[in-house]
Order: structure tokens, then C-alpha cells, then sequence
């Protein structure tokens, strides 16, 4: 990678070959409470939007389900009950740490047999082309250094007919629920990381990153030129959070 480009980091300006070190310590620092900030965080809302990610998917049973970013595995987990012995989840991270966490929840959950762990790196998926009915990736997008060399990497990997969902956080749609929005993502969710998590640097840098985050459109976009097509995108709360969803036909 070219020692001269740059990428944000939150709102920090940093050399791109920095970002995924940077990244990888604000997970190692938040992994052990990242389930329970994330229900403090969105007062269990969360949950509600992956609920939509799972329904949106259309995964079934026997298909092979690539999931990035997958944290502690809540998207991972229904995967695997609804592919069934036949198919196969494959449960990836970045971040050895939250990898290691979300091991021990399947495990704990009774999903063993059809579910493989790897630490992947989004920009470089270790499979050969056409491996995947569907590739999700949950709250990860936004901690790519190259998001559009990850989208062609999830687009690569995909098999004819099947599909991408990038669920993630956006831009909200009306700008009275924008202020609200900034007023919580910069005052109460780093006061709740430092109070929960004894980490308030780490839950500042995730409020910034939405923000650097591209909107739903522009995504969007990125998405179709990566080579998806019906490309489209589902607003949860009021655009708090996106859904976007691509083909490979």
C-alpha cells in the first residue's frame, strides 16, 4: 500500500496502512462489554435491525452464508439456525478479540458442526469465487480502510444469483431527529463508554466513524459499482440505520 495515502480514522487524518491497527485496538479495548454497550447504546434496538437483516437475506436452508464484521455472531447465529446441518456459516472478524468472543457465545448457544471461524480481513476474502449464496456485514463497513476493494471482494466471492447485505449505520432523513442524534452520539455515548466500559476514547472514535460514514445514496452507489445489481436500501429509525441489499445476477 502507497506510505503516502491517507484515510479518517473518526475524524483523525491517518496513513491508510494505520487504520486497521487502529481499529483492531479500539475492538480489542471494547470486546468484553461490546454486548452489553451495544444494548445501552440503542436500548435494545439493535436487535430489531438485525432482525430485518436476517429477513432481508432470504438465507434458507443448505446455503453457504459468509459473514464479516461479525462481532459476538447475533447475525451469525440465526444464519446457522437457518441453513441447517446441510449448510454452512462461515463467522469472521478482523479483530481476533471479538472473534474469540463470539466463538464462545455460539458455542455456549449450541451452533456447532455447521459454523467455521476465520479472522478475515474484508479487503482480502481467503475464498475462491462463487463460494457464497450471501456475504453480510453488520456494523463493520464503516471500519473498512477500502470499502470498495471490500465490496468487490464480497461480489467476487458470491455466487451467481446470490446476494450482499451491509447493514450499518447512516444518515438520518429529517434534521430535527439529526440534532438529536449528534447530541447523543457525542455527549451520552462516550460519557455511557466511560462509565460501562472505563473506554470513553474508543466509543468517540465510533460515533465519529458513523459520521465519516458515506450516506445511504453514495453507498448505494459503491455497491452497483462494485457490480451488484437491484441494488437498493431500507432506512430502520428514521435512517439512524441502513439496510443495503445488491444482487449478482
Amino acid at each position: 500500500m502507497n506510505s503516502d495515502k491517507t484515510t479518517h480514522f473518526g475524524f483523525e487524518t491517518v496513513k491508510a496502512e494505520e487504520k486497521a491497527d487502529r481499529v483492531r485496538e479500539v475492538f480489542d479495548s471494547v470486546a468484553s462489554n461490546y454486548d452489553i454497550m451495544n444494548d445501552l447504546m440503542s436500548l435494545g434496538v439493535h436487535r430489531l435491525w438485525k432482525h430485518v437483516a436476517i429477513d432481508l437475506s432470504a438465507v434458507r436452508n443448505g446455503q453457504h452464508v459468509l459473514d464479516l464484521a461479525s462481532g459476538t455472531g447475533d447475525l451469525a447465529s440465526r444464519f446457522a439456525g437457518l441453513v441447517g446441518p446441510e449448510g454452512r456459516v462461515v463467522m469472521s472478524d478482523i479483530n481476533l478479540a471479538m472473534l474469540e468472543e463470539g466463538r464462545k457465545r455460539m458455542v455456549d448457544s449450541g451452533h456447532v458442526g455447521n459454523v467455521e471461524y476465520l479472522q478475515i480481513n474484508a479487503e482480502e476474502i481467503p475464498f475462491p469465487d462463487n463460494s457464497f449464496d450471501c456475504v453480510t456485514i453488520g456494523f463493520g463497513l464503516r471500519n473498512v480502510t477500502d470499502k470498495d476493494k471490500a465490496l468487490r471482494e464480497m461480489f467476487r466471492v458470491i455466487k451467481p444469483g446470490g446476494r450482499v447485505l451491509v447493514l450499518e449505520f447512516s444518515k438520518p432523513v429529517n434534521k430535527p431527529l439529526e440534532k438529536i442524534y449528534d447530541f447523543y452520539s457525542f455527549k451520552a455515548l462516550p460519557l455511557m463508554g466511560k462509565l460501562v466500559a472505563k473506554d470513553a476514547d474508543s466509543y468517540r472514535y465510533l460515533a465519529e466513524s458513523i459520521r465519516m460514514h458515506p450516506d445511504q445514496e453514495t453507498l448505494k452507489q459503491m455497491i452497483e459499482d462494485a457490480g451488484f445489481e437491484r441494488c437498493d436500501y431500507h432506512n430502520l429509525t428514521g435512517g439512524v440505520v441502513a439496510i443495503h441489499r445488491g444482487f449478482k445476477l
